[in-house]
């Protein structure tokens, strides 16, 4: 399975926050639409990402004045990213290996959405029952070996 698959699977809404916007902007946001991270835009390119952690790390480093922090001192910079024709393997590989439950999905510098583990792993969890309705239906359906006389 492709990341556009699974980007097809989950669809194409996708949640993003300027640089100079405070991060209580950026939490109201996150939970107003129940999403675990916002891509971060300036002058109209993706600067980065925002997710729980960095919120939670900023509120940790900055305590009482976290609110007023903008997005851009609290966002992950460079973001590891994903193209639409890599294969989940390589997604999940590239998730674990640099510890980042989003990817952002680029083609060329155009943002095309964004991947989480949850959706990796419905995915697998779609792609897992066909195959299993697949081999199913197939046993039932098994060809009758012709007698040998």
């Amino acid at each position: 399975m492709l990341v556009s698959e699974i980007l097809a699977i989950k669809g194409k809404v996708l949640f993003t926050v300027a640089s100079n916007k405070t991060l209580v902007e950026a939490v109201a946001v996150m939970t107003e639409q129940d999403v675990g991270s916002l891509v971060v835009f300036d002058k109209g390119r993706m600067a980065g990402l925002l997710t729980f952690r960095e919120v939670l790390m900023a509120t940790q480093k900055a305590g009482a004045d976290w609110q007023s922090l903008p997005v851009s001192e609290a966002m992950l910079k460079d973001p590891v990213v994903a193209a639409l024709n890599m294969d989940m393997d390589e997604l999940r590989r590239q998730m674990v290996e640099h510890h980042q439950r989003y990817l952002p999905v680029m083609d060329d510098t155009t943002l095309m959405g964004v991947v989480s583990f949850h959706d990796v792993a419905k995915a697998v969890l779609e792609e897992q029952s066909f195959e299993n309705r697949m081999l199913k239906n197939y046993i039932r359906n098994w060809p009758a070996e012709e007698e040998q006389t």
